[in-house]
């Protein structure tokens, strides 16, 4: 066998080559050039670019366009003169960060898009293919607080949106979708029906506490936690092995040992972010090596050997009969056997 210098750590994740599995999801971490070449250098697969939001961008341009109207009745002459310019800086900066990244990263910069209309999820997209984004990651965040919008409209829309931006961009598309849809399995299906390369399980539902003591939201920010891993981990196995397209395991990943985990279950690669914004970027190193030593430990030679070990392979009957085997395994253990940990 090889030693662990010699293993092969290669993936593929939505067409791209990787070194390893280790991806830094979008945080402020990645939201600058120096944050994202941080990233790189600390050894990270690639990068997911910190979101760009339709709602910043529209609010800029509505700013800037009443600061422009309001000038132009006693200024005439500079109304002219900043009228293109105001419209020009929306998103160059966030595009130009992108542009520098991907120049310099020396690994693939994938670009998020969190939109809120057809108009921008398209438009963005585009204009993010153009800057230099090796893929784009659509970050949905829909909370259907419409209580005549059903279940099947709600999936509807993200579908079309998939669609749209998959026909209207050459460079790959993956879905981070949230895990509060009815069935997963069929929404995920779906999206890679509609061109979705790949699909990130799952974001975070980021909505704010309640402060008791001032009666008004609670806005800190909370990092992720290992258990939080879990629902993701039953569906990469359950969707890996049967559905086409790249899986990447997000939310809850802060160790080698959950980075193995997510491989078993038929990840393509991991994405972490809470963890890096606690133990800083060297931390991705540490992942990495710890999963080279539990492969060498193990006798493994490449990922090939034991991806996807894990993912469920048998009829859809099978599989509700494990998961629901499991939750009645867990439900009834003894008390001795009940950790917090």
């Amino acid at each position: 066998m090889k030693g662990e210098a010699g293993m092969n750590l290669a993936t593929s994740y939505l067409g791209l080559a990787l070194p390893h599995p280790v991806v830094a999801a979008a945080s402020p971490l990645s939201a600058s050039v120096d944050g994202i070449l941080r990233l790189a250098d600390a050894g990270a697969a690639a990068v997911v670019m910190a979101s760009v939001y339709e709602e910043q961008i529209v609010a800029q341009e509505l700013a800037e366009a009443a600061l422009w109207s309001a000038g132009q009745d006693s200024h005439a002459e500079m109304g002219a003169y900043f009228a293109p310019q105001a419209q020009a800086r929306v998103l160059d900066g966030r595009l130009n960060t992108l542009r520098r990244a991907a120049e310099r990263a020396g690994v693939p910069v994938i670009a998020s898009l969190n939109g809120c209309t057809d108009e921008g999820w398209l438009d963005f997209a585009r204009q993010m293919e153009q800057a230099g984004a090796s893929a784009i990651e659509l970050n949905f965040s829909h909370i259907p607080t419409d209580i005549t919008q059903s279940a099947q409209a709600v999936e509807a829309e993200y579908a079309d949106v998939v669609r749209r931006v998959c026909a209207g961009v050459d460079i790959p598309v993956s879905v981070k979708m949230p895990a509060t849809f009815t069935a997963p399995g069929h929404v995920v299906r779906s999206l890679l029906d509609q061109g979705a390369a790949g699909v990130v399980l799952f974001s975070r539902f980021y909505g704010p506490g309640l402060d008791i003591a001032v009666l008004e939201p609670d806005e800190r920010l909370r990092l992720s936690t290992p258990g939080e891993l879990n629902l993701a981990l039953m569906w990469l196995s359950l969707l890996s092995a049967r559905l086409g397209g790249s899986f990447a395991a997000g939310c809850g990943v802060w160790s080698a040992a959950d980075v193995v985990r997510c491989l078993l279950a038929g990840a393509s690669v991991v994405t972490t972010a809470s963890a890096l914004l606690e133990r800083g970027p060297g931390h991705i190193g540490t992942l990495v090596t710890g999963l080279r030593a539990w492969m060498h430990a193990q006798g493994h030679e490449s990922l090939a050997d034991f991806q996807g070990r894990c993912a469920a392979r048998g009829t859809p009957e099978e599989a509700r009969a494990f998961v629901r085997r499991e939750y009645y395994r867990l439900m009834t253990l003894p008390v001795e056997r009940v950790t917090g940990a």
